[in-house]
């Protein structure tokens, strides 16, 4: 009966949580943005390309992270799903801001 019960959980969670929408497409611009800003303050101080992507990156993932522990607090849920539309952010500003002239 629990296996039964857990199943059932794990699909109401997918059912609320699910891969697209337009909450995930908030989670991929925020995150784009927050890198993208932090990038160009980072540089605009002198600091180095690789180290303004790496600074950058990782807070705007601390800010995704920042997030959904706050939502976990609210409403007792922790979205995976939302973490990986805030990495797909990231990884879009990455590639985007390594391309641009230095």
């Amino acid at each position: 009966m629990s296996g039964v019960a857990g199943l059932g959980l794990a699909l109401q969670l997918a059912v609320a949580d699910p891969w697209l929408g337009t909450d995930k497409v908030k989670h991929f611009f925020l995150a784009f943005f927050v890198q993208s800003v932090t990038y160009s303050t980072l540089r605009a101080t002198n600091v180095g390309h690789e180290s303004s992507l790496l600074g950058s990156g990782a807070l705007a993932m601390g800010v995704g992270l920042g997030k959904e522990l706050v939502d976990r607090r609210r409403t007792g849920h922790f979205s995976l799903r939302d973490l990986a539309w805030d990495a797909a952010g990231v990884a879009g500003a990455t590639l985007l801001l390594d391309r641009t002239s230095r």
